[in-house]
């Protein structure tokens, strides 16, 4: 295993086998890894029916929905373990384009960690009403003014990590979710001095579905990055 897209899902089903034909229809040699967090859906009975005729589909079944953070922790370990030189966080939603991957491993040969910005060039999202995006953009500017992470978009939730920089983290110290588990992983890379580098994606609007934001996560975002700033200010960053 040298590339693996981890994927977490609750209640996917409308939209896994689409996903799984294109990421691994993308000339890249990718495996793809389905942390589902016991969909009440099928979703992770559909992609163990797909497994049994590609080896490079992996399910990793989990008890009940405990979080996006928790999941993506759950499939790092599992990619570490078997060797991943390339690792990604992706959605199952197709609001991330499978076809923007190989650009993504172009970036990564250069660099430790690459970030799917929508705030880069511009705002590069499509479909979302107005009230999202004044917090999703807000919601970066005050990631910035507060750690000074000098990066566009670090809610973002579509990124390639090289396993140098991954491994670095202990993961078991990581216990952020949503928002504040993308900004508390890239803040982490970049405080251990790994080159992190944004490229420009268009984030299109879930096309199945419905959405996992709460305001629980939003709440968890606003105080995380005050935590992350205090505990490297007074070097109690782990």
């Amino acid at each position: 295993m040298e590339k693996l897209v981890i994927v977490p899902t609750y209640n996917e089903r409308e939209n896994v086998d689409a996903l799984l034909e294109q990421v691994l229809g993308l000339p890249c040699g990718l495996e793809i890894l389905i942390v589902d967090d016991n969909s009440p859906d099928g979703t992770a009975d559909r992609v163990a029916e797909l497994g049994r005729g590609e080896p490079r589909i992996h399910l990793l079944r989990r008890p009940g929905k405990l979080g996006l953070g928790s999941a993506y922790r759950d499939g790092f370990r599992y990619a570490l373990e078997r060797g991943a030189e390339y690792i990604f966080e992706m959605d199952a939603d197709f609001s991330h384009d499978p076809v923007a991957i190989p650009e993504f491993l172009r970036h990564a040969e250069e660099v430790d960690l690459v970030l799917g910005s929508r705030y880069l060039h511009g705002v590069t999202v499509v479909n979302w009403p107005l009230s999202r995006l004044i917090l999703s953009y807000t919601a970066n500017l005050y990631t910035r003014v507060v750690t000074g992470l000098p990066v566009r978009d670090a809610t973002g939730g579509f990124k390639c990590f090289r396993r140098r920089a991954l491994e670095s983290v202990p993961l078991d110290r990581v216990r952020s979710d949503g928002y504040a588990f993308q900004i508390e992983m890239t803040f982490k890379c970049w405080k251990r001095g790994f080159r992190i580098r944004e490229i420009p994606i268009t984030f299109v609007d879930r096309r199945a579905g419905v959405s996992k934001m709460n305001r629980r996560i939003i709440w968890e975002a606003v105080w995380m990055v005050w935590r992350l700033r205090l505990a490297d200010l007074f070097g109690r960053l782990e």
